[in-house]
């Protein structure tokens, strides 16, 4: 986790390391069946592996993020630890994970992984977001990519990895015996941001995106099959708002450049209402559902509104389908409904739902 806040998923809390979790550090750190992929990597002893904690307290107290202690919500049990702290040389963030034994095979990995990734990407230090992982650890490896990440190759020798700084790669190599292959690397979204209209391989980039998620169906403005002469001249639109100052884009690209979501902020005429943002084609790459990028992107698109000083940022989707729910999840509220909003097809009306929250993470009601 990235900050000193409790993160919630459906079934998990994560909340901050504190002197107090001894016992769980260690019990996780020292059971050689914790470690079946890097036994190497096992503590011999408890005062080796409190020493560890140690590092983590002494991360917490410098940073002000660090491991957390996954807790089941409903019985208050810990069951691991998860988070992400800096790495060594400062020039990336390391996403760690490690569940008890007895919760294994629960998905629970994934769950808290999802969360971690984004609180990271709405919150933490601006850097490349790495996990490692043993070659063999596939369990560990989908965890990862679940989350978002992608898997960029193996940190061997004299490797060049993309979106990896070298001096990571090197270190990740460095930690393991000489006899056994090297880890296999993960890296999360980057960030970009655009403020002024994109320049034409950028365009064409978006473009693709667009009509590729409007031809899945996803709900960008368009039913699916739109020409994407009609797409380009809605992207028009945007980018004269991005020219006039009252919009700004937001894209997540792969390790390797490839564009993998995005959307807009708006900000209104009305100086009044400075402190609020409206959200406008959100969409994410279709091939990759499931890999989190949708909660990735609203988290790039928290951290971009919360920056140029926002309060309040609200959005519109389509009733019926489920997209509430999800931004439900993400901390928005409905503040207001149209039914029959939205026409899609003659006699599939659904309601338009207006969303709103606020960013410092108090409710509006």
């Amino acid at each position: 986790m990235t900050t000193a806040r409790t993160l919630l998923t459906d079934r998990l809390r994560l909340r901050p390391l504190t002197p107090d979790d001894r016992d769980v550090w260690v019990r996780l750190h020292t059971d050689p069946e914790q470690y079946p992929f890097a036994p190497w990597a096992v503590a011999s002893t408890a005062d080796e592996a409190a020493e560890k904690l140690d590092l983590a307290l002494a991360h917490w107290a410098e940073h002000g993020f660090g491991y957390g202690v996954v807790e089941d919500r409903g019985s208050g049990e810990a069951v691991g630890v998860a988070g992400v702290i800096h790495g060594r040389e400062g020039r990336h963030l390391n996403l760690y994970y490690r569940f008890d034994r007895p919760h294994h095979g629960r998905g629970l990995g994934p769950e808290v992984a999802r969360a971690v990734v984004a609180d990271a990407l709405e919150h933490g230090p601006a850097l490349p977001l790495v996990a490692t992982a043993r070659p063999d650890h596939l369990a560990s490896t989908r965890t990862a990519e679940r989350a978002g990440l992608t898997h960029v190759g193996a940190a061997d020798e004299g490797a060049h990895l993309p979106g990896v700084p070298p001096e990571v790669v090197a270190r990740a190599r460095a930690a393991d015996p000489a006899d056994v292959p090297a880890p296999v690397v993960l890296v999360a979204p980057s960030v970009h941001v655009h403020r002024s209209p994109f320049d034409p391989g950028v365009r064409a980039e978006v473009l693709d995106l667009w009509c590729a998620v409007n031809d899945a169906g996803g709900a960008v403005g368009f039913l699916p099959g739109a020409a994407r002469g009609r797409v380009a001249e809605a992207l028009a639109a945007h980018e004269d708002s991005m020219a006039d100052g009252r919009a700004v884009a937001v894209l997540l690209r792969d390790p390797v450049g490839t564009l993998v979501a995005l959307g807009w902020w708006v900000e209104g005429p009305n100086p009044l209402l400075a402190h609020r943002r409206t959200a406008y084609r959100v969409m994410s790459h279709p091939e990759r559902r499931g890999r989190n990028l949708g909660r990735l992107l609203m988290a790039a698109l928290h951290r971009v509104a919360r920056a140029d000083g926002a309060e309040v940022v609200e959005l519109g989707v389509r009733g019926g389908t489920g997209v509430d729910a999800f931004y439900a999840g993400l901390g928005y509220e409905e503040v207001g409904r149209l039914p029959g909003g939205i026409r899609v097809a003659p006699g599939d009306d659904r309601d338009d739902v207006w969303m709103a929250r606020r960013l410092d993470g108090r409710r509006l009601s």
